[in-house]
């Protein structure tokens, strides 16, 4: 009986996150058509600069309309891109034509994930830890530790970026300003390109990390003083419990907001270190939507924005079923138990 529920619930969200992902994905398509500009005549004039002559370029210019399909009515556009998306064909680059958007997004997606699953579980881990020690010590402690979570927490992401690369990389050289490795270097399973990408991936790590840190620490702190002023904590100490297991039902309650966070930052990793990664010149999926956008690179505007949507809504889906797993209170709301 309650596995046919929960099925049922499930089967419910995932018509939800369904009709989620067509609205996503036709505003994927139709917001970026509403920048001003046609991408054609920014990659025509680029050729202009090299004095093609004006009939050739009158040529090139009917071909790249036709070959990207923009002749066409907007619908039609639309029905194209949906039929080309579920064949798994996300289209051509308008600026680095002939490449594909899903081969760019597919040479991109390591370097994001490099910076971004290593930064999103560390801090999650440490700010947690941290947030939850502020909390149970208080005094000094919760002052002090408060108060440094606050200025990393308040500290945007491409600031503390441009502060650490200030500092590590142009005044003192203890670090690469930009890139992923250094030129020369080439792509590959061998030491001196693994030790170089590490020397070139601290920065941007450590900018995402320290903020990533701030932000979970005031979190679990809250949550967690939250929990120590409630009811059945002063019950159970009244009853007796040791101390040590009381803390553990007040931290594990106090944890399933932060489940939350921990997988919607999963969930919009995509596109988080967007700026990040335009400020290290990090070849990410961030700096290629960043790219995209300044020059209305459709193609590559839609593929990755639909990979950050399906990565935001598989979280949000995760969540739903972690949720339903391990608080019964969401169960005895959205199942019917009793």
């Amino acid at each position: 009986m309650l596995k046919s529920k929960m099925f049922r619930y499930l089967g419910k969200k995932a018509i939800w996150y369904a009709v989620a992902f067509l609205v996503a994905i036709s505003l994927n398509f139709f917001l970026p058509r509403l920048i001003p500009g046609n991408p054609v005549d920014v990659l025509v004039a680029q050729m202009a600069e090299g004095g093609v002559p004006s009939q050739s370029l009158e040529r090139m210019y009917q071909s790249f309309i036709s070959e990207f399909g923009l002749d066409q009515p907007l619908h039609m556009q639309f029905f194209n891109f949906l039929a080309n998306v579920l064949r798994g064909d996300l289209g051509t680059s308008f600026m680095n034509y002939p490449a594909k958007v899903s081969s760019m997004l597919g040479q991109a997606l390591p370097y994001t994930l490099a910076i971004q699953i290593p930064a999103i579980i560390v801090g999650w881990l440490i700010g947690n830890g941290f947030g939850a020690l502020c909390a149970y010590k208080g005094g000094k402690v919760d002052s002090i530790g408060f108060t440094i979570a606050l200025f990393f927490s308040s500290i945007p992401y491409y600031t503390l970026a441009i502060i650490l690369v200030y500092t590590l990389a142009v005044t003192n050289q203890f670090f690469p300003v930009s890139g992923a490795y250094s030129f020369g270097n080439w792509p590959g399973w061998n030491w001196d390109f693994i030790s170089d990408a590490l020397y070139h991936w601290i920065l941007p790590f450590s900018s995402m990390v320290l903020v990533a840190i701030g932000g979970q620490a005031i979190g679990m702190r809250e949550m967690s003083l939250y929990e120590l002023t409630t009811d059945y904590v002063g019950y159970s100490r009244a009853l007796g419990l040791k101390d040590r297991k009381v803390v553990g039902y007040v931290f594990r309650n106090a944890m399933l907001p932060q489940i939350t966070g921990l997988a919607l930052a999963f969930g919009t990793m995509m596109g988080g270190a967007l700026v990040t990664e335009s400020v290290f010149s990090y070849p990410g999926v961030g700096r290629l939507l960043f790219t995209a956008i300044r020059t209305n690179d459709y193609p590559m505007i839609q593929g990755a924005t639909l990979l950050i949507t399906l990565t935001v809504l598989a979280a949000n889906f995760l969540v739903d079923i972690v949720y339903g797993i391990i608080d019964p209170r969401v169960r005895a709301a959205q199942l019917g138990e009793r």
